[in-house]
């Protein structure tokens, strides 16, 4: 039997709509709502919801950390928790070591980062007693693959950063033998990021960078295909989102790490990296109307953390903030003039589409993929995000 998304119903998009029931709208060109009003991402949410209810989450938690410590036994670490410094990395970091795992924390430095998320990352370490490895991006060569996409003119532009995040922690996994890496994402507080909104794979990755940039790669590898089926098939190597598996409350872990590490905030979501602090709070919503505060919002709503109306309140008060010494910065740091950003800037909108993906190829096998997921070996999420109708 196929999964339950098969057999979702929807109508015809109006012209502006949004969700009854959260505050995505149509500025996402693939959304859908139902008859009700109840939007695509809605639908995600609940049916990740039946997977790690809140109510079993106890049991659950138990099973997979039972999993973890088997699969690394004799072994110096057991599992791998990519940090950036930010909330979500630094509490799965935290958890880990509450729940007696032992993880090496690995960090992927692309140039970006500020200073006080390089000191939330040494302080948790240190304090929690866990070995770091840190890999470095040569920075004329990631940056380089920065401007490919700001010259691509996709709404894809921090893809590089986080696709980089997962190659490391898949290649450190395969070198070191360890079978789990721990995410530090909550469908609950993040939500799933609509796919015309974020979409990566190494084969876009790829064709981005042969078409607006230059020279080559080799400062961290990029997660192709077969790389990726080698490490899940034959490494048996899984992902597990351990937030899912706990009542997550962004108010409570913001006490709990500041008295606990020492945590700093560091003012506004994902904005420990100045690149992503550009491109969040300025790219998106001034070039491409995409304002990923109605992601983040939404999952909040349908988690009942916040009310709709507050959500909506937050979004009309004003545009996403942005500061215009952070824009400047980040010009000046890619190496481009202003006459080449203004080119860059003003150049039409794109989409995944119009390049070379493995999109068709994934959901031509959207059945196995289907498998796979239902038996634990790829996270549900890829299914529902990239397979599913």
């Amino acid at each position: 039997m196929e999964a339950k998304t098969s057999s979702w119903k929807f109508k015809a998009i109006d012209e502006h709509q949004r969700c009854s029931r959260c505050v995505l709208d149509t500025t996402v060109s693939d959304i859908w709502f139902d008859a009700a009003g109840v939007c695509k991402y809605c639908y995600i949410h609940d049916e990740m919801e039946r997977l790690h209810p809140l109510e079993n989450m106890e049991e659950a938690l138990g099973k997979i950390v039972k999993k973890i410590r088997k699969a690394g036994r004799n072994k110096s670490y057991d599992c791998i928790v990519g940090v950036s410094g930010g909330r979500d990395s630094i509490y799965t970091l935290y958890l880990a070591r509450k729940l007696g795992l032992r993880p090496l924390a690995v960090y992927f430095d692309n140039g970006w980062n500020t200073e006080t998320a390089v000191s939330n990352i040494r302080k948790a370490t240190d304090l929690l007693r866990v070995d770091l490895h840190t890999v470095t991006a040569d920075p004329d060569e990631f940056r380089d693959l920065q401007r490919a996409f700001l010259r691509a003119s996709v709404p894809d532009a921090d893809i590089p950063t986080v696709y980089a995040i997962h190659s490391v922690l898949y290649e450190k996994a395969a070198k070191e033998n360890i079978r789990y890496i721990l995410h530090g994402h909550s469908f609950r507080t993040e939500g799933t990021s609509p796919i015309s909104w974020t979409y990566m794979d190494g084969r876009y990755i790829k064709d981005i960078h042969q078409k607006f940039g230059s020279g080559v790669i080799r400062s961290f590898k990029i997660l192709t295909l077969p790389w990726l089926l080698y490490c899940v098939f034959v490494k048996r190597i899984k992902e597990v989102r351990l937030l899912e598996y706990i009542e997550y409350n962004k108010k409570k872990v913001d006490e709990v790490l500041k008295h606990d590490l020492d945590w700093v905030y560091y003012g506004g979501h994902h904005h420990k990296n100045l690149y992503t602090n550009f491109f969040q709070s300025f790219l998106l919503p001034e070039k491409f109307n995409i304002d990923k505060r109605k992601t983040e919002l939404s999952a909040l709503v349908r988690s009942g953390q916040i009310t709709r109306e507050a959500a909506i309140t937050e979004l009309e008060a004003g545009s996403y903030r942005y500061e215009r010494s952070v824009v400047m910065y980040a010009i000046a740091k890619l190496g481009l003039s202003l006459e080449e950003w203004e080119h860059v800037y003003y150049r039409a909108p794109r989409s995944h589409k119009e390049f070379r993906t493995y999109l068709p190829l994934i959901r031509l096998l959207r059945l196995p993929i289907w498998v796979a997921c239902k038996l634990r070996i790829l996270p549900y999420i890829l299914y529902l995000k990239y397979a599913s109708p």
